[in-house]
């Protein structure tokens, strides 16, 4: 390996990604990760599905190639096949791609025992498949499925396999830790082999993430030698999934010092758009993408930021499209706070420092989370004066549930020194509170009201009926997206404050825009 050389990358989220448990990606929903994957993060190729799966898989490939020729990336959308003569060619033509990732056995235990032939049948059947791919203008790369195993108990039968098909028209052979066994030695140890025995040849590596070691591998794989790797989007995959785009690539660039095409500020993006066409959450603490992993907890480490930033590494935030923020709790200092209140555009003395400090370590204490958003109602609170300053106030609010009737709800709020008054049925009593505010806002006030995007419960583990409930809701209004919490024993009243502060934050927006 050489530091600064060129590392291809391959996305397989359209297809390893999509045999994730529960994960079916729309036709739509395919083409848009196609074209970010393409033309935002730049990624070199990708896998969109499986040739003969369904008749829906096939229609998505083709509007994917459809797409791909107009835009000059149709040489970049692979499609994996089969040994089967002229099946998958014929699927993959129809649907207009141009390039088979022919499954081939990669282990002696497979060729055996589910194919039950002998090497030297694969083989030829291998070669049959190339010829027809030859004839019909399809370029062919290899999977030796399950080569990480067949390295270990059944290595002659690889290097036979290779050295049977190193002088055919394949483009790459790619090796897949398809059970994910493999650690970063073993992985350095096999792949130097191959980069060994075969210079000329070109290597891909398909890593699986079983042991958690995905990242580390493709390190050691491209340390031996190996070309190019394959990732998924938040490292979506069968299992324990694959390799992540995100992690991959700041391991790439930061600790081998390699040169890819990716465009790391589309990152986050990405991430979160697969996240919610998956349906699949993105873990808070993983790594590049998570909610926490910009987050400073610690008081020390806020204090250190701000004395020559300590506590910085490689992975700036503004690097992936995020921003760093400091989180508030019983571990907060002054340091945190004030690097909120910076933000803000609010400043507090000393002796109303030390009173906020105090209040924030007791809800920590709590398990309540406390965000930037909270921070001038706490002051609020705290001080007894009108810091945060609301515009939109609610007066007053009735909820009613009986059985078989429909909850209502009657809402008085106030909305810059203006009293008004809405009722409301709906599905459930917090419907019932939108059906009331969206009257108002849309009947008399005749304005836009934000969408609801996502809506989640927390309670404290080992929560009872009268625990702390936390909502928290994502709106869109106008493109933008609003998340807000509220806290409260009662769901609906705490999804009710979340509400509010969302009413107010938009107002600030409006008001701040004329």
């Amino acid at each position: 390996m050489t530091r600064g050389m060129n590392i291809e990358i391959l996305d397989t989220t359209l297809r390893d990604g999509e045999q994730t448990s529960g994960v079916s990606f729309a036709v739509q929903e395919k083409l848009s990760i196609a074209s970010l994957l393409l033309e935002k993060i730049k990624v070199n190729r990708i896998e969109v599905a499986s040739a003969r799966v369904s008749d829906g898989e096939f229609e998505a490939v083709k509007k994917i190639a459809q797409w791909a020729g107009k835009r000059g990336h149709i040489d970049k959308v692979e499609v994996l096949g089969f040994v089967d003569g002229k099946v998958s060619l014929n699927w993959i033509k129809d649907a207009g791609c141009r390039i088979i990732n022919l499954l081939c056995k990669g282990s002696f235990n497979h060729v055996t025992h589910q194919l039950r032939k002998t090497p030297e049948q694969h083989i030829a059947d291998i070669k049959e498949v190339i010829a027809n791919a030859s004839e019909m203008n399809i370029d062919v790369n290899i999977y030796l499925e399950d080569w990480s195993n067949g390295m270990k108990d059944s290595r002659d039968y690889v290097l036979l396999m290779v050295d049977s098909l190193k002088d055919q028209p394949i483009k790459r052979f790619m090796l897949p830790d398809t059970l994910g066994v493999l650690d970063p030695h073993q992985t350095y140890e096999y792949c130097r082999i191959m980069t060994d025995r075969y210079p000329e040849l070109r290597f891909d590596f398909h890593p699986h993430n079983d042991y958690d070691l995905a990242v580390a591998n493709v390190e050691f794989a491209v340390k031996a030698g190996i070309n190019g790797v394959h990732v998924t989007v938040n490292g979506l995959g069968e299992r324990a999934g694959n390799a992540p785009l995100s992690s991959v690539l700041a391991v790439l660039h930061d600790k081998l010092g390699l040169k890819t095409t990716l465009v790391e500020k589309h990152i986050n993006h990405i991430s979160r758009v697969v996240e919610s066409y998956s349906g699949i959450r993105i873990p808070a603490n993983k790594p590049i993408i998570g909610s926490n992993v910009f987050t400073q907890t610690a008081g020390i480490h806020a204090d250190g930021d701000s004395k020559k930033n300590l506590y910085y590494n490689e992975l700036l935030p503004e690097r992936f499209g995020r921003t760093r923020e400091y989180a508030l709790g019983k571990t907060s200092g002054k340091a945190n706070i004030r690097k909120n209140l910076e933000t803000l555009g609010i400043e507090l003395d000393e002796e109303s420092m030390s009173k906020v400090t105090q209040r924030i370590i007791e809800l920590g204490d709590k398990k309540e989370i406390v965000t930037q958003d909270d921070l001038p109602y706490i002051i609020s609170d705290v001080l007894k004066s009108d810091v945060s300053n609301d515009k939109i106030k609610i007066l007053n609010f009735a909820l009613s549930l009986a059985h078989d009737l429909k909850p209502v709800a009657a809402v008085k709020i106030e909305i810059n020194g203006r009293q008004f008054e809405e009722s409301s049925n709906g599905l459930g009593q917090y419907d019932a509170f939108m059906g009331a505010l969206k009257k108002i806002y849309g009947k008399q006030l005749k304005r836009e009201f934000p969408v609801l995007t996502s809506y989640s419960v927390d309670i404290p583990p080992g929560g009872h009926t009268d625990a702390l409930v936390q909502t928290v809701i994502s709106w869109d209004y106008k493109g933008e997206e609003i998340k807000t919490r509220g806290l409260d024993a009662d769901q609906s009243v705490a999804a009710i404050k979340a509400t509010v502060k969302m009413l107010n934050k938009i107002e600030d927006m409006e008001q701040g825009g004329e």
